[in-house]
């Protein structure tokens, strides 16, 4: 399994107050998110009228897809012209081995959630 994330810092014309600013980059936001079905919010700068920092996050099951995922994701967003980019930074980080392993976070299969019995909720009854 892959994860891709990337960074994206925007300048910002003429967003005289937050709300202007906000409206720039829910755009940005809310494009992106329905366009690629991807994770995106802005994450940094969130006070300055002049920036914006949104940043994107991908999975999947190749490093080629997932960085391809992100490069499209970022030419999307310099495309749609709402504010220049600045710079971006992208990384694509490897996960785990087999999922089906049966070791999640150092946890084997049957002992998980921690103490707690599988399929028994707090009541004692079966189903979560």
């Amino acid at each position: 399994m892959f994860v891709g994330v990337c960074r994206i810092s925007l300048r910002l014309h003429g967003t005289g107050s937050l709300k202007a600013k906000r409206g720039v980059v829910r755009r940005v936001v809310e494009r992106s998110r329905a366009k690629f079905n991807a994770s995106v919010a802005e994450v940094g700068d969130n006070d300055s009228l002049g920036r914006a920092v949104v940043g994107a996050a991908v999975i999947g099951n190749s490093a080629a897809h997932v960085d391809s995922m992100i490069g499209t994701i970022v030419r999307f967003v310099e495309r749609l012209q709402v504010a220049p980019v600045l710079s971006v930074e992208t990384e694509v980080v490897p996960l785990g081995g087999d999922i089906g392993s049966g070791v999640l976070q150092g946890f084997p299969a049957d002992a998980w959630p921690p103490g707690e019995e599988e399929g028994v909720d707090d009541d004692g009854d079966e189903g979560w």
